[in-house]
């Protein structure tokens, strides 16, 4: 079926998450109480009761997983486009933005204006069932906007979002015992790994501490290019070279 699809038709797409607030003690109480009981989940410690050095360190290193915790800094795309000789390139596009609602909004008019046919549309990236895609529409709805025909899946059965493809859902062939990176893949198929500068654990201190929102997104987008590269690897076509890669200024 992959070999099939035209890559032309696929949004390739990451995100990067941080905690909702700097630290734990910059939450109010209500939610300092709600992570209380959600951190002995966390670190798999059900049923004790942690001490406070401990809840501001789970905070710290697992909330921006969460969308009831964090929330969305950057959402980084990749459209792959045919030149005038036919020859491939990708254009890389990053939505990156300290107010999380303007950022959903404008990548949600983006999506609904270029990519709403979900029939012969896709929407790609590693992970995306299990973390990207529900942590969008999640942080979707918080923000109390519409959620865009691609990602409406609520309530659908899993062939009903043939939408969605999952760069690590189609390295599995029916092994759901692990978990397998896109670091590792890239290793595997030959092409540059994404993470030669930070990585995920990272990003939070790069928001709260350095500021530093440029960049997260270069960081996110070198995942989005690494995602295609690996489509591109699961259809057995060239990799892109650096002068196929167009990156729109943000």
């Amino acid at each position: 079926m992959i070999d099939q699809i035209d890559v032309t038709k696929v949004l390739f797409l990451d995100i990067e998450t941080v905690s909702g607030q700097p630290t734990f003690a910059d939450l109010d109480e209500t939610f300092q109480d709600l992570w209380g009981y959600k951190a002995p989940s966390v670190l798999k410690r059900y049923g004790e009761e942690l001490s406070p050095e401990e809840l501001a360190q789970s905070y710290q290193d697992r909330a921006a997983i969460y969308a009831e915790f964090g929330k969305i800094i950057c959402i980084s795309v990749g459209a792959v486009i045919r030149d005038t000789d036919k020859r491939l390139k990708i254009r890389l596009k990053s939505f990156a933005n300290r107010d999380e609602k303007t950022l959903l909004q404008d990548f949600n008019a983006m999506l609904d204006q270029y990519y709403g046919d979900v029939f012969t549309q896709y929407i790609c990236g590693h992970n995306i069932k299990e973390f990207d895609v529900p942590y969008l529409c999640r942080r979707i709805i918080v923000n109390q906007l519409k959620l865009p025909r691609m990602l409406d899946i609520t309530g659908k059965k899993p062939w009903e979002t043939k939408q969605l493809l999952d760069t690590m859902e189609l390295w599995k062939f029916g092994d759901y015992k692990s978990y397998t990176s896109l670091k590792l893949l890239a290793g595997v198929f030959g092409f540059p790994t994404p993470k030669d500068d930070i990585d995920g654990s990272q990003v939070g201190n790069v928001f709260w501490k350095e500021d530093d929102l440029d960049r997260i997104a270069r960081y996110c987008e070198k995942d989005v290019l690494a995602t295609a590269q690996l489509f591109f690897r699961y259809q057995r076509k060239p990799l892109l070279e650096e002068d196929q890669v167009i990156v729109v200024e943000r």
